[in-house]
C-alpha cells in the first residue's frame, strides 16, 4: 500500500518529514518500507505553504493483507498526524491518502498528471477531493484518505502518490538527521550543535556527489547550508544523487546526539518546477519558468540591495526580472549585463517578477565608449584644443575633429551563473549536477 502525507509542520516548528521517518520505524511492525520513503517537493511559489512545500510518501508492503491489518495501518497514521501536527498553525492542514494495490493500474496515469501538476502547477483542495471521491466511490478497497481542518494538505498526499506509482521523474536523496525532542528548539531546548569544520570536510569527500552542504561564497566564513535555523526536529540535512553519498557525508559529521536519522527518496535538485515558454505572455503567476530572450534595460539596485533589470523575447515583450540580495555575488553578474545582451532565465513568476535562480549568457553584444584620438605620429593621447575645437597632438601639431568609438573588452563570459547554495530554492538544480549534454540541450533550444 502507498501513503501519502503533507501539511502537518508549520513555520514555528515540527517537520512532516520527521513524522515520516518515525512512521517508517513504526510501520515495520506490519511490513517492510519498499526502497525508501519518499520527500517530493511541489510548486515552491504556492503562497499557502507551511515552508518547503515537501510531500511526505511510503510504500509499505505488508506481511498481512486483510482489511483489519489495513486499517490499523490506518489507524497508526492518522494517530501520529493528530499527535504532531502543529493544528494551532493557521496553515497547517493535514491531509492523508492510503492506496493499496488493487488501485495501482487504474490510478497511475491519472496520479502522474496530478503529481507533474502539483511540482509546476497550482491546485486547489476541491480537485484533490473530486479526484479523492471519485476513485473512493468507485472501489473503498482501492483508496482511502483522511484529514484536518480544511484539507489541504490531501494535495501533497494525493501527489506524492503519483510519484510512488511512477518512475519517469529523476530522483536525488536526502539524508535528515533529527535531534533528541528534548533539545528543540520549541521545547527551549540548547542551539543546535553541528560543527563547521566537519561540514567542511564532508563536502571536501563527496563534492559533487553531494551538494549545497556548506556555501563557500560567504566572504567571512563558509556558510552550513544543511544545517536550518527553525525550532523543528532537524539537525541537518545532507543532498546527494545517490544513498552511498549522502551516507558517507553524513559519516564526516560531528554533532550533538542524534535522535534517529533517515534516508529520502526526493525531487530535490532536479528543476522539475521549470516551465519551457517561448514568449512573456505564456507565464501566468505562481509558475515558474525558463526563457529565452535579450537584456532590455539595464540592472538598477534598489533598496535593500536587490537588483531590477528588464529583458524582452522574441516579440519584444517586456518581462521584469530581479535578483534579489540574498543571490550575493550572482548580482555582480547581473550588473554586468548590458542591453541587448542574449540570454536565457530561469525563475520563478511572482508579482509580475521574475524571480532568478541561473541565467545562461549566450551573446554579448559589444561595448563601446568614446575616447580621445590617438596621433597617428607619435602614438600619443591626444588633448583638447578647447571648447568645440576638436583635439591636437601637443607634440606633433596634428589635429582631429572628434573623439573615437573604442571597443571595450568585456570582462562577462559565455555561459551559465546561479545562485549560491544558501539562496538556492530546493527543486532548483545545481549547475554542478549537469551534464554536459543537457546542458547543450537547454543551449539548443
Amino acid at each position: 500500500m502507498l501513503i501519502g502525507i503533507d501539511d502537518t509542520d508549520s513555520s514555528e516548528g515540527m517537520c512532516t518529514t520527521y513524522l515520516a521517518a518515525l512512521l517508517t520505524d513504526k510501520l515495520a511492525a506490519y511490513g517492510t518500507v519498499v526502497d525508501f520513503p519518499y520527500l517530493v517537493r511541489l510548486n515552491p511559489t504556492i503562497p499557502y505553504k507551511t515552508r518547503g512545500n515537501a510531500a511526505l510518501g511510503i510504500e509499505l508492503d505488508l506481511k498481512n493483507s486483510t482489511f483489519s491489518a489495513r486499517n490499523e495501518v490506518m489507524a497508526a497514521v492518522t494517530n501520529a498526524i493528530e499527535e504532531y501536527a502543529e493544528l494551532s498553525c493557521d496553515k497547517t492542514n493535514p491531509g492523508a491518502v492510503f492506496i493499496f494495490e488493487e488501485g495501482y493500474s487504474e490510478l497511475r496515469r491519472s496520479l502522474n498528471d496530478f503529481f507533474k501538476k502539483a511540482v509546476t502547477d497550482v491546485i486547489e483542495i476541491d480537485e484533490a477531493v473530486s479526484l479523492l471521491e471519485k476513485y473512493h466511490k468507485k472501489s473503498e478497497s482501492s483508496l482511502s484518505y483522511f484529514s484536518l481542518k480544511n484539507g489541504r494538505g490531501l494535495i501533497g498526499a494525493l501527489a506524492i502518490c503519483g510519484a510512488m506509482l511512477n518512475s519517469d521523474w529523476e530522483a536525488t536523496y536526502e539524508y535528515l538527521a533529527y535531534r533528541k525532542p528534548e533539545n528543540w528548539g520549541s521545547n527551549g531546548g540548547p542551539t543546535r550543535y553541528v560543527d563547521a569544520d566537519s561540514l567542511l570536510e564532508a563536502d571536501r569527500q563527496t563534492f559533487p556527489k553531494t551538494w549545497d552542504t556548506i556555501d563557500a561564497s560567504k566572504k567571512s566564513k563558509p556558510f552550513p547550508v544543511c544545517v536550518p535555523g527553525a525550532n523543528d526536529p532537524v539537525l541537518f540535512g545532507i543532498r546527494g544523487n545517490s544513498p552511498e553519498a549522502v551516507l558517507k557525508a553524513a559519516s564526516f559529521v560531528v554533532s550533538e546526539e542524534i535522535e534517529r536519522f533517515c534516508i529520502f527518496k526526493t525531487n530535490q535538485g532536479t528543476d522539475a518546477h521549470l516551465i519551457r515558454v517561448q514568449s512573456v505572455g505564456e507565464m501566468m503567476p505562481l509558475h515558474s519558468y525558463i526563457l529565452n530572450c535579450a537584456v532590455h534595460s539595464e540592472s538598477e539596485t534598489i533598496s535593500g540591495g536587490h537588483d531590477l533589470f528588464s529583458v524582452r523575447d522574441s516579440a519584444g515583450n517586456l518581462l521584469k526580472c530581479a535578483a534579489y540580495e540574498p543571490t550575493g555575488d550572482f548580482r555582480k553578474i547581473i550588473r554586468q549585463l548590458r542591453s541587448g545582451d542574449e540570454i536565457t532565465v530561469f525563475g520563478s513568476f511572482k508579482n509580475e517578477t521574475l524571480n532568478l535562480e541561473k541565467i545562461r549568457i549566450s551573446r554579448l553584444v559589444s561595448e563601446l565608449r568614446f575616447e580621445n584620438p590617438i596621433c597617428p605620429s607619435c602614438q600619443s593621447k591626444m588633448e583638447s584644443a578647447g571648447v568645440n575645437q576638436g583635439f591636437r597632438c601637443r607634440k606633433c601639431k596634428t589635429t582631429a575633429d572628434q573623439k573615437v568609438e573604442i571597443e571595450v573588452r568585456r570582462k562577462l563570459q559565455l555561459g551559465y551563473y546561479e545562485v549560491p547554495p544558501s539562496a538556492r530554492r530546493h527543486l532548483s538544480k545545481p549547475l554542478i549536477r549537469y551534464s554536459d549534454d543537457e546542458l547543450n540541450m537547454i543551449s539548443s533550444k
